[in-house]
């Protein structure tokens, strides 16, 4: 997926620009650029195919400079991979955008722009909302103005920001579906895709609602609602744990994720042991009334849904339904009475659950529990319960730590469902003390690393491979085929190519 940095400063933003791309790196991109109105009063960039540090060595040999700047990770989805259709797409020498998500009618948007003699050089969707832009700001309008003329006509998902020579003290971010966050500064502000990539720069955010508008300069922001009325947004500071920054002693960020876990399920367990209040206020209410489970997710946290739903069936007693969130909007599906409705997300933004978490049946559900590592997220906030796993920061783009603890997570909702649905069920100390070994286990298991090591030299010289197991442990072997093969398209895939 796509990434976005933008940052309005008094001072020089290429290199926070440059270290908010290295941090988006994690979510895979075939190409990378940044913007910026520099010292002269121009739109100035570089682009390239390949990896951030190609970009990198192209600012090394034409520094550009200047104090309001967006930059880009591009995930090819409208438009192959090339230097054309990398971000930031530039209008005229006076408009530059970034963009994440989908323009849904960008065809028949394009189609206008032709009829009205305007041409797109490349073949995304992004240009499209630049042309429109610019279309708008020529025709006397501010940056502001122009953009909120513009959203109306889009259909789809997107994360903006956007830049006008014009204006080379602003910059204006708008949010519907993909996920964007502000970083506040002093003397500088910021707009990223996740908090991760500003975190070097500042520890206060704030997490804009689907259809906010922000203009940002140095000196401060302001936010607009969908109305176009201005709003405030509660900013909430993030503490920063020394275990999220580095790589201490290990070789890459997946090894450190994953010796990470049995400290990472202990803290998970034990911020509410097996309570109903680990849940929420509201959970003591709930639970006891609960006649079935459906649970939402994607990805990793769909194959963590899987292994739930032995649980939650074996150990609870409850008919528990699990479902693709992608594809639960568009199917009839039946959704029992009194039906708690579980959505996963390691990041809280996940599009696609958020959709069916919306989608579901009011009549039929109880309540919409959510279970991902971020708090504040929209997950959170359209969520009546929550539970907030402590996996830390995941750099690795193969899941461990964020997927160990949804199943932390998991189980102890199975418990405490089954504390009110089967009689004999374990106490809540009993199950605490079940769930501290599960944490040693796992650090138990580690300390076979080098034999594991070991065998998996062994494995990678086979050429065919098979995985299997039964019950509640049938989804784990899937696992390893989707972290794969999410780890080899994450990588850049290309010879790096630069403008």
């Amino acid at each position: 997926m796509c990434g976005i940095v933008a940052v309005a400063a008094r001072r020089d933003c290429t290199e926070i620009l440059l270290e908010g791309l290295r941090r988006l790196e994690y979510r895979g991109y075939d190409s990378a650029g940044f913007a910026l109105i520099d010292r002269g009063g121009q739109l100035s960039s570089h682009k390239c195919l390949g990896r951030v540090s190609a970009l990198e060595e192209a600012q090394l040999s034409a520094p550009i400079q200047g104090g309001t700047g967006i930059a880009h990770t591009r995930w090819a989805t409208h438009g192959e991979p090339s230097v054309v259709n990398a971000h930031p797409h530039i209008i005229n020498e006076r408009i530059a955008i970034v963009h994440n998500g989908i323009i849904e009618n960008h065809s028949a948007l394009r189609e206008q722009l032709a009829k009205d003699g305007r041409a797109c050089i490349s073949d995304t969707d992004t240009e499209v909302v630049a042309q429109l832009i610019e279309s708008a700001v020529a025709e006397g309008n501010g940056l502001l103005d122009a953009v909120q003329q513009v959203l109306p006509q889009l259909e789809g998902a997107y994360a903006l920001a956007i830049v006008d020579r014009e204006a080379p003290n602003r910059i204006v971010v708008a949010r519907q579906g993909s996920p964007l966050v502000l970083g506040i500064g002093i003397g500088e502000n910021f707009a990223g895709s996740d908090t991760l990539s500003l975190r070097s720069v500042t520890d206060t955010f704030i997490y804009l609602e689907d259809g906010d508008l922000a203009e940002l300069s140095a000196d401060g922001y302001r936010i607009l609602d969908a109305n176009g009325q201005i709003v405030e947004r509660v900013p909430t500071r993030l503490a920063l744990q020394a275990e999220d920054e580095g790589l201490g002693d290990h070789e890459h960020f997946m090894l450190k994720e994953i010796f990470e876990q049995p400290a990472r399920l202990r803290d998970t367990v034990r911020q509410g042991s097996v309570t109903d209040e680990a849940f929420g206020p509201a959970a003591a209410q709930v639970f006891p009334q609960v006649a079935a489970v459906q649970i939402l997710a994607c990805g990793t946290s769909y194959h963590a849904g899987l292994v739930a739903r032995h649980w939650i069936e074996s150990l609870a007693g409850l008919p528990c339904q699990v479902e693709v969130a992608s594809e639960y909007r568009y199917r009839e599906s039946v959704t029992l009475p009194n039906t708690l409705v579980v959505g996963i997300s390691q990041s809280g933004e996940t599009a696609d659950t958020l959709a069916a978490l919306e989608h579901v049946d009011p009549e039929r559900v109880l309540a919409r529990l959510a279970i991902c590592n971020v708090d504040h997220s929209a997950m959170v906030r359209a969520s009546e319960l929550v539970y907030l796993t402590q996996a830390g920061t995941e750099i690795g783009v193969a899941s461990t730590k964020a997927f160990t603890t949804q199943l932390a997570a998991l189980l102890n909702l199975t418990l405490c469902l089954a504390r009110h649905h089967v009689e004999g069920a374990l106490s809540g100390d009993e199950v605490a003390a079940s769930l501290e070994e599960m944490a040693d286990a796992a650090g138990a298991v580690l300390e076979y690393d080098a034999r594991i090591k070991a065998l998996s030299h062994h494995l990678r010289t086979n050429t065919t491979r098979s995985s299997w197991a039964g019950a509640f442990i049938t989804p784990l072997p899937w696992r390893g085929p989707s972290s794969s093969k999410r780890f080899l398209i994450s990588m850049p895939r290309l010879t790096p190519q630069v403008s």
